[in-house]
């Protein structure tokens, strides 16, 4: 019998260090989406919160406990990361097991935001991204969810099928910024 073995997307491609900033995949973890069902969204808040300490997130927000995080995933969309969800969210929204659809990256150091400025149309400054917030954009020509971690940190997901393009991608913008720093 054939044993099947779980790959990351970008298994071969990550690490990756140019100049300052750094790209890497983190660890392999459940990805949910979780979209209420007509009526039941204050009801799905109180499940949400109940069964994982979590608040539901505002556009453009996340929510985070106890190792699990919520993305805002778009209009009444959500991403639930980390975790398993519970089974008694299913009588509030529809839930469905992400988890081989996407490819996660990170993108970190000093730098990274000038990298993400070349491939991305949004507004990365403090005051229009803190720290917390995510947003639904392109990277490059590719669909992909941006979340800012910390100062110099941002967690990128971009489709499965496009994980080689992504890193390309990333990795073209992080050697032109660190040719921008040399010299």
């Amino acid at each position: 019998m054939i044993d099947l073995v779980a790959i990351s997307p970008c298994e071969g491609l990550l690490p990756l260090t140019v100049g300052a900033v750094t790209l890497s995949e983190p660890e392999m973890a459940p990805l949910a989406l979780v979209a209420p069902m007509k009526g039941k969204e204050a009801s799905l808040a109180k499940a949400m919160q109940a069964a994982h300490g979590l608040e539901w997130p505002a556009a453009g927000e996340t929510s985070k406990a106890d190792g699990a995080e919520l993305i805002w995933f778009g209009r009444a969309q959500a991403l639930f990361v980390g975790a398993e969800p519970s089974a008694k969210l299913a009588a509030h929204a529809a839930v469905t097991d992400q988890s081989d659809a996407w490819t996660r990256v990170l993108l970190e150091g000093a730098g990274a935001r000038d990298v993400l400025a070349r491939l991305c149309p949004l507004d990365m400054r403090d005051t229009a991204f803190p720290v917390g917030a995510t947003a639904r954009s392109e990277v490059f020509h590719m669909q992909a969810s941006i979340t800012r971690l910390g100062d110099d940190s941002w967690h990128i997901m971009g489709f499965r099928s496009m994980a080689a393009t992504l890193v390309h991608d990333l990795k073209r913008a992080m050697e032109s910024v660190a040719a921008r720093t040399q010299g």
